[in-house]
């Protein structure tokens, strides 16, 4: 008997139909797995190859920046105050630093704490800019730390060491606050877009010229891409040649060099001279272009320890000093002048016919106002207007501002010279100092005619800056010309070729009537060529005549404590007065117009005039040598 829907023919009997049919449904299976796996290589190979490509090449290929030679900053006879020399530089890729290489490099080295600390900053500011980059962790290390981390890199991955340009200041601390250092940028800066192209490692112009030229002597740096192996070792140039795309080299391009209108040898000879005391400044300016030959500000520091050397020790000490040293005292600080500010009072009186050189005042040794004592500095007893400038009298400046001009004229003829207002030099803050007003007062109280006595003589809330001071008297010197100060000549690139070059410039003319100002220059020259003059009672200057004025500042101080109270161990005291000189040589057609500060140094005569007196012999014996009278010849004699 034969089962329904059975084939006796076939003899497979009714198991084949559905055989058939799950065979038709495995080779559909195998289709659409083999068209899914042949989409799927598409779609990895055409259509998303290029990006697994580069995914892949960029686990193999790496790149690091190739660092620019920075540009020269030299002084106006070529002379390098800041440099580069060849240094070891230890660079460490963040996303592959681990805390176990950290250490094993920590023990390696002997790391202090200090330098540790400095390498975990350096690692998150580099892990917050682009952990895939290598970044500065330990700059400038000695030949011998630098092979010990060479011979060690199979076991130190992600770190690497190259031989690289350093910043260095050949001349040491010579003109520092000028020049200024550089460091590594902080966490913050490397967010910061104004940073954009700037890579983690570089170091920053922080101070100085090193800051504010910048962009110019930065340059660009250069990229370098090669490959590694699985290990993290480069691979050679053929087979680096067949996976890396494009130039594998782009060159850096070097800084341009800045070349200054400072004397190298006329800032060693000031800072030498300005040693004796414990802070201060001189600024020296060519009168008749505005370019600063020297600016001095001490107490100083070494660029080549605050460039990545310095230590939190040394940070400590120098925060800490009560002379402030990162202070720029030549262009940031503001002092009351003193006496040397008393040409604003007396061209003030001269001008408006308030004055006259032959008008005798009386100087008993004070001056009472509405109950009060001004002290002067003597009993200088009758004196003329030039009189009155060579003794330094200022019983004759309070009756001339009080009785007659007011404090309002002093301020408009002070800011005439540029007081009150920024030089436009540009460099460490270039502070406006303070010129007060009726209104000033009026703002912050009330007005007493007092304050023009104390202004008259540049005390009370009469504040300048030194470079101010030099700028005025170069224009006193010249016969009004006011200009901006210049501290750049020029900017050349690597190879010498010319970029820019700067010409004087003029920030005003001042309207000085003729007979006024040589009324001023007489009684300057007595202050320093005649018996009595306060500068000519502590040296004379023999070689060339000295037109100068003395001055000492009084400051303010709530209790008043013995100078010996005060003093520290370097002789510096918060209770003295400041010291001030400013003159030219020589007194005819002059070639420098100097002002020396020193701060709290006491009498401007004793101290400051001294100092300012060495400059001046030794840059008219040295750097611009008189000549010598030809002894014999030209007299007429006979033998």
């Amino acid at each position: 008997m034969l089962l329904r829907g059975s084939n006796p023919a076939s003899g497979t009997g009714p198991a084949l139909p559905e055989l058939h049919r799950r065979l038709k449904w495995v080779a559909l299976a195998g289709v659409a797995a083999f068209l899914l796996i042949a989409g799927r290589l598409w779609q990895l190979q055409v259509m998303r190859g290029e990006n697994y490509y580069e995914r892949t090449v960029s686990n193999v290929v790496k790149e690091r920046y190739l660092p620019s030679v920075r540009g020269k900053i030299l002084d106006r006879d070529g002379v390098p105050l800041a440099d580069n020399r060849p240094a070891f530089n230890i660079y460490a890729v963040p996303r592959e630093l681990k805390p176990e290489t950290r250490m094993a490099l920590i023990a390696l080295l002997g790391l202090t704490d200090d330098e540790i600390v400095k390498v975990d900053e350096r690692i998150a500011v580099g892990k917050k800019r682009d952990p895939k980059s290598p970044i500065v962790i330990l700059e400038d290390q000695g030949r011998d730390k630098a092979a010990l981390v060479e011979q060690s890199l199979a076991r130190l991955p992600g770190i690497e060491v190259h031989h690289e340009p350093y910043r260095f200041y050949p001349q040491g601390d010579l003109g520092a606050h000028l020049i200024g250092y550089m460091t590594q940028m902080t966490t913050a800066e490397a967010e910061d877009r104004s940073y954009k192209g700037y890579d983690t490692s570089e170091l920053v112009g922080r101070y100085g010229l090193e800051k504010s030229w910048e962009n110019y002597l930065r340059g660009k740096q250069g990229i370098e891409r090669y490959a590694v192996d699985a290990r993290g070792q480069r691979l050679d140039d053929k087979t680096a040649a067949t996976l890396i795309q494009g130039e594998r080299v782009i060159g850096a391009v070097p800084g341009a060099n800045v070349i200054l209108t400072i004397d190298a040898e006329l800032q060693k000879l000031s800072e030498r001279a300005i040693s004796q005391v414990a802070a201060g400044a001189v600024v020296i300016v060519e009168p008749r272009t505005g370019r600063l030959r020297a600016v001095v500000s001490k107490p100083s520091f070494d660029p080549n320890v605050m460039t990545g050397h310095l230590t939190r020790a040394e940070e400590t000490l120098l925060l800490s000093d009560p002379r402030k040293p990162f202070i720029d005292k030549a262009l940031r600080a503001t002092y009351p002048p003193g006496s040397v500010f008393k040409f604003v009072t007396a061209l003030a009186a001269l001008e408006d016919g308030q004055a006259a050189e032959d008008e005798v005042f009386l100087c008993p040794g004070e001056y009472q106002l509405s109950g009060t004592t001004f002290k002067c500095n003597g009993t200088h007893g009758k004196l003329d207007l030039i009189g009155a400038i060579q003794h330094s009298c200022n019983v004759y400046f309070w009756k001339l501002a009080t009785e007659r001009i007011g404090i309002d004229r002093i301020a408009e003829v002070a800011r005439q010279f540029g007081f009150g207002v920024p030089t436009n030099l540009g460099l460490n803050g270039d502070a406006a100092g303070r010129i007060p007003t009726k209104a000033w007062y009026e703002e912050r109280g009330r007005y007493k005619v007092g304050f023009a006595t104390n202004a008259s003589t540049g005390q009370g809330d009469v504040e300048v800056s030194v470079v101010q001071m030099a700028m005025a008297y170069a224009a006193l010197s010249n016969g009004g010309t006011l200009y901006t100060p210049q501290v750049v000549d020029r900017v050349v690139a690597s190879d010498g070729r010319p970029i820019v070059h700067y010409e004087p410039k003029v920030a005003h003319e001042i309207a000085i009537p003729a007979d006024a100002l040589d009324i001023w220059r007489r009684g300057m020259w007595k202050v320093t060529n005649e018996p009595g003059g306060t500068a000519f009672d502590h040296g004379y200057v023999a070689i060339v005549p000295v037109m100068g004025k003395t001055g000492t500042a009084e400051i303010r101080t709530k209790a008043r404590k013995k100078e010996e109270d005060l003093r520290d161990v370097r002789g510096y005291s918060p209770a003295r007065s400041h010291s001030w000189f400013a003159g030219w040589a020589p007194a005819e057609n002059p070639e420098i117009v100097i002002v020396v500060f020193a701060e709290h140094g006491g009498s401007g005569g004793k101290v400051a005039w001294p100092i300012a007196k060495q400059i001046i012999e030794g840059y008219f014996t040295k750097i611009s040598p008189r000549p010598q009278p030809d002894v014999g010849s030209g007299s007429g004699a006979g033998p």
